[in-house]
Parts: C-alpha cells; sequence; structure tokens
C-alpha cells in the first residue's frame, strides 16, 4: 500500500470514529512548543467562588464550570472556539444541597461532587446529561465528597469524601471514599476501619491521626483522587494524614496507605523564605524544620510499564472553634539543645512567623519542641506508585521562579509560599507536560516530564488569582485540535485559556 492509500484509508477511519475516542498515532500529532503557552481567552462568572473547577465535554465542546458565588450553579461555556468564551447554560445546583465541589466529564455524562446544606451528613454524586442538561441519576455517597473523577475506560464513578468535622467537634463523619458502577449507579462506599490496627507502624513513617479524640477512621480525610490508565486501581490524597492510599476500585478495598514522610529544609536545596515581616524575600535553612508533604491534586503517569504519581503538595491545617493545631514559632518553647539559639531564632524576620503544627515535634512530650513540622512542601513530587518512593522533587525550584518573575507572594512566606495545589499531566507533541498550579503565586509552571524522574521546568504563567483548578485538554479531544491548558480562579471568578504554538 502507497503512503497516499494509507491516508486516505486512516483519514476515513478517523472520520468514522468520535474525536474522544480516537487517541492519535504520534506520527499523526501536531507538535507543539511547549515552551510558547499564552493565555488566549478568558470570561469571569461572577467573583469570589464563581470558578473553582471545570470540566471538558469533547462531545458538544462544553466546559462545565462550578460557581458557588451567588446561587450554587454549573455553568455551561461554549468552548468550539476557545479564543471566544460564552455563557450558555447554568444549571441549578441549589435544589440538590449546598456546595458544588467538584465536577467531571465522560462520554456525554457530567457528575457533580455535592456537599449536603449539613455538610457532615451524607453527600451527593448527580450526572446530567451534557447536551440536554437532563439528570440522569442522583447518588448518595460520603460525608463533603470534594473531588469526583471517572475512571479512563468510564464504567465507575469515584469521589474522595473529606468528612470534615463540625466546628465543635461533636460531628465528625468517617473520611470514604464511594465508588459507583455506571452500569446501574449502584455505590459503595468504603472506610479506612482495615487499616487501625497498622497505626503505629504508619506514624512511625509520618501519617498523622489528630485532634480531639483521635479517631482513626473519622480522623482520615481523603482530598483528591486518580485513577490508573487500566482503571483498576485508585490512588487517593490523603492530605491531613500526609499519605496516599491505594484502593482496587473492582473489588471495592482498600490496598495500602503509604506515609509520606517530610521534607527536610536543613539541606540546601529545599531553603525557604520563612518570614513575612522581613521586607525581603530570602531562602535560608534551618535545622529541625521540616515540611509535612500533605498533597492536595495527584495526577497518574504510567512510564515504561512503570506507574507514577504526581502530587502538588499545598498542605493544609485543621482548624475549628473547637481545635486550631497551628502555631507560630515564636509562640512555643523550644528545646535549648537541638534549637540552642532559641531567642534569636523566633524573632519576626527569622523563624518566629513561620506557622507549624503543634502535633508533632514534642518528641519526649516534655512541653517544649524538639523538632518544627510546617504544612505542606512548597513543591510538588513524584512518587513510584508500586514502592511508595519519592523519585523526584522540585526541592525550592517553584519558589526561585515565582521570584524571578516577581510573583512570588512574600506575605505568605510564613505559611505555605506558593501554595502548590492543582496538577494535571498531558501529551504535547512528543512531550509529556505536567502542569502546576499555585494558588498563592497566581500563576502555574510547565514541566517537561518525558523522564518523569528528571521533570525539567518550562514556564512559568500568570493567571487568576488563586487558581483552583487546572485542566489540560489534548490535542486529540480539543476544539480546535490543540492542546489547551484551562485554568479556573476562585478569587476572582476567571477562567482563562492557554495554547501553545505549532511546530
Amino acid at each position: 500500500m502507497n503512503k497516499i492509500s494509507y491516508f486516505l484509508l486512516f483519514s476515513a477511519f478517523l472520520f468514522s470514529c468520535k474525536k474522544d475516542e480516537v487517541a492519535l498515532p504520534l506520527e499523526f500529532t501536531q507538535n507543539e512548543d511547549v515552551s510558547s503557552y499564552q493565555e488566549i481567552a478568558s470570561i469571569g462568572l461572577g467573583g469570589l467562588g464563581a470558578a473553582e473547577i471545570t470540566a471538558f465535554d469533547p462531545l458538544t465542546d462544553r466546559l462545565f464550570a462550578v460557581n458557588n458565588s451567588t446561587i450554587n450553579k454549573i455553568d455551561v461555556i461554549d468552548a468550539k472556539n476557545p479564543a471566544t468564551l460564552s455563557v450558555i447554560k447554568s444549571i441549578n445546583m441549589d435544589i440538590y444541597g449546598g456546595y458544588v465541589n467538584s465536577v467531571a466529564v465522560h462520554d456525554g455524562k457530567l457528575a457533580a461532587a455535592i456537599e449536603a446544606i449539613n455538610k457532615q451528613l451524607p453527600g451527593k454524586v448527580v450526572v446530567f446529561n451534557t447536551t440536554t442538561y437532563a439528570e440522569i441519576k442522583s447518588i448518595t455517597v460520603g460525608a463533603l465528597p470534594d473531588m469526583v473523577t471517572f475512571s479512563p475506560d468510564g464504567q465507575y464513578i469515584l469521589t474522595a469524601n473529606e468528612g470534615e468535622p463540625s466546628n465543635d467537634y461533636i460531628n465528625d463523619p468517617e473520611g470514604s471514599v464511594s465508588i459507583i458502577k455506571v452500569s446501574d449507579y449502584s455505590v459503595k462506599t468504603i472506610n479506612f476501619s482495615a487499616f487501625e490496627g497498622q497505626l503505629s507502624a504508619l506514624t512511625a513513617k509520618g501519617f498523622r491521626i489528630f485532634g480531639p479524640g483521635k479517631n482513626f477512621i473519622k480522623d482520615i480525610e481523603p482530598e483528591y483522587i486518580t485513577v490508573s490508565d487500566d482503571s483498576k486501581t485508585a490512588y487517593v490524597t490523603l492530605q491531613e494524614n500526609n499519605a496516599i492510599a491505594e484502593i482496587d476500585i473492582v473489588t471495592s478495598t482498600i490496598k495500602k496507605i503509604t506515609p509520606l514522610g517530610f521534607k527536610d529544609y536543613s539541606l540546601p536545596v529545599n531553603a525557604i523564605d520563612v518570614s513575612d515581616r522581613d521586607s525581603k524575600i530570602e531562602f535560608t535553612n534551618f535545622n529541625k524544620v521540616y515540611g509535612m508533604y500533605m498533597p492536595d491534586a495527584i495526577s497518574y503517569y504510567n512510564y515504561n510499564g512503570t506507574p507514577y504519581l504526581f502530587t502538588a503538595n499545598e498542605g493544609d491545617s485543621r482548624e475549628y472553634t473547637a481545635f486550631t493545631e497551628m502555631k507560630r514559632v515564636s509562640a512555643v518553647a523550644l528545646d535549648a539543645t537541638n534549637f540552642p539559639t532559641a531567642a534569636a531564632l523566633k524573632a519576626d524576620a527569622v523563624l518566629g512567623r513561620l506557622n507549624i503544627t503543634t502535633t508533632l515535634g514534642d518528641t519526649d512530650s516534655d512541653g517544649d519542641f524538639d523538632a518544627l513540622y510546617s504544612l505542606g512542601s512548597r513543591s510538588f513530587s513524584v512518587w513510584n506508585a508500586a514502592t511508595g518512593a519519592q523519585v523526584f522533587d522540585s526541592k525550592n525550584e517553584l519558589d526561585i521562579k515565582a521570584k524571578e518573575l516577581a510573583i512570588y507572594d512574600d506575605t505568605r512566606s510564613d505559611d505555605k509560599s506558593v501554595e502548590p495545589e492543582s496538577i494535571a499531566i498531558g501529551r504535547v507533541g512528543s512531550k509529556t507536560i505536567a502542569v502546576v498550579g499555585l494558588e498563592r503565586a497566581d500563576a502555574f509552571a510547565i514541566y517537561d516530564i518525558s523522564v518523569p524522574t528528571s521533570p525539567v521546568f518550562v514556564k512559568m504563567i500568570k493567571t487568576g488569582d488563586a487558581p483552583e483548578g487546572i485542566l489540560f485538554i489534548p490535542a486529540s479531544k480539543s476544539p480546535i485540535n490543540q492542546s489547551l491548558i484551562v485554568v479556573s480562579s476562585e478569587n476572582d471568578g476567571f477562567i482563562k485559556i492557554y495554547k501553545a504554538n505549532k511546530l
């Protein structure tokens, strides 16, 4: 068969298939310059809380955006021409309960994760038709479903049910994961009780159970889910617990919990700025000071048969009326042996402003802190999903690049600095990239992860205020046959789209 005949045959095959069902071979994809992504469109949906998470439907070329600014709704945006966006519909979600926390799309179905008005009660996943917006099914899941996703094959919908306590800590529901079988919308909601007997071993590796009562089942708080390419395994971040759980989807069983350990800020490559009151941005090392990885978003990437997990290590604290874990270093007693210059360290311009958890660090229980643990690691990491080993961390590069671009927010130095929150992975021509959303730098970073154990920084780009959601649309599903990056920002309510140049 000559090249012309082959091309005509392949073209006929493509024409006969839905565009979202075809993964184009590499030689038929359009190469793009990953360093050239730039904003091509922006649309405001209404201010604070108006644009948190988006999902894209390649069947209708529509974006579905969570909007909790005034009434709880999902805005539908026509993205046939990504450079000219318009809201064509709003789906009223008030009738289903409280806030919509997440949306996901697969094969013409939109799944929305909705917390109850009393968010300690069971939440819902409501499934809609992406063309008609008609409700297909409403399913009860665990308390506070914070994230929803489809398995790649579309056979399952999964939710991470965070199960946060009430402000008085009297009502603290179980943290759980709900697995919905799409064929009949049956659901199984599973908790982590099977691992309670492993608490001591898990704690020794950096796992955290803490708060009033220290209840293992209730204190685990699932945050975000990614699913393996074969749709058999889910990986769930347990953010406040500083761990990742692995779940067998088909049997609805939790296979293991992997604690993530701590980041050592005494190492030169991990130097950080910890003061918001020193009138400068300066990265310094400190002995006996650590970061808990505590990832929010997580993405799966299979490379040559090895499964990798990419995490955005945001960090988060429990701050309630009945219990607050955080204090500044200036407000706690430091062990004289481990911190011989304690008085100087506690100055605002040195270490005093750093927020730390009070749940770790007093190793000998004598009332002073022998080590200090801050929330998050100001980085993204790559983990071998099979072994749990960390194979890469961006160290302090995100901070450094933000400073170089004059977008580092020094008022956040005492807390979580640039605050990596979201992460998405996508194929761009011959390269694979990771897009990391930085909530407090109001930006995202692009890394070439073609070799996942050695990511290479490409570019950092400004976004709207407090980017919450990062969505990568591959060229094969894009309305313009080019990859797109969609960023939704919760503080200003803007959705922005970015496109690269063709090579």
